[in-house]
């Protein structure tokens, strides 16, 4: 069971910030980009021949902001579980958003997965499904960030980057993690081993 009712958290959110960086739980705008940034450096220069899953895509705004750099992938399809969040990503983009449970429903298959806060409710055993199902997704590599910390029950999801690591280990992958752009953040990229 989830660590908190996601779709009743994000309901709630959105009906109390609207489609704002705080309608889908992050402090500010710039937070939420620099969480973007940190993605995005460990992704490809190259974007326009590979195919992206965003995984929680909330209200499409990684989408937006590979966009507003002119970088558009050669497809782009966002995964959310949360119908108010995936009816006003369709309305506010012209990407192809889903509704759909990275927990239970089959995943489409990708060159990369990203996911920017989506973990952050789950409880630790569904982090761990979610970052494999995602892994198992693509073919290139899932880049992702987590909350950084000792989990402490009725909190946001925290996690140490060994503990990533060591969750990680069975799926042979490389795995890159920076946490040099926010404090109590970390992204992790996994790819595969060629």
């Amino acid at each position: 069971m989830p660590r908190v009712d996601t779709d009743r958290f994000y309901r709630y959110s959105l009906e109390q910030y609207g489609h704002t960086a705080k309608g889908v739980q992050w402090h500010s705008t710039d937070s939420q980009f620099a969480r973007f940034e940190a993605l995005r450096r460990c992704l490809p220069e190259d974007l326009s021949t590979l195919s992206l899953v965003d995984a929680g895509c909330g209200l499409g705004d990684f989408h937006r902001f590979l966009e507003t750099r002119g970088e558009r992938p050669g497809r782009y399809l966002g995964l959310d579980v949360v119908e108010p969040m995936v009816e006003a990503a369709r309305l506010h983009s012209d990407a192809e958003i889903l509704l759909l449970d990275v927990l239970h429903d089959p995943l489409p298959p990708a060159d990369y997965y990203v996911c920017s806060g989506a973990m952050n409710t789950l409880t630790r055993e569904e982090t761990r499904t979610f970052i494999e199902r995602c892994f198992m997704a693509c073919t290139e590599g899932f880049v992702f960030n987590l909350l950084q910390g000792r989990d402490a029950p009725h909190s946001y999801n925290l996690c140490l980057p060994e503990e990533v690591r060591a969750w990680t280990a069975h799926l042979e992958a490389e795995i890159a993690i920076t946490d040099d752009y926010l404090p109590d953040d970390f992204t992790v990229a996994l790819r595969r081993r060629r």
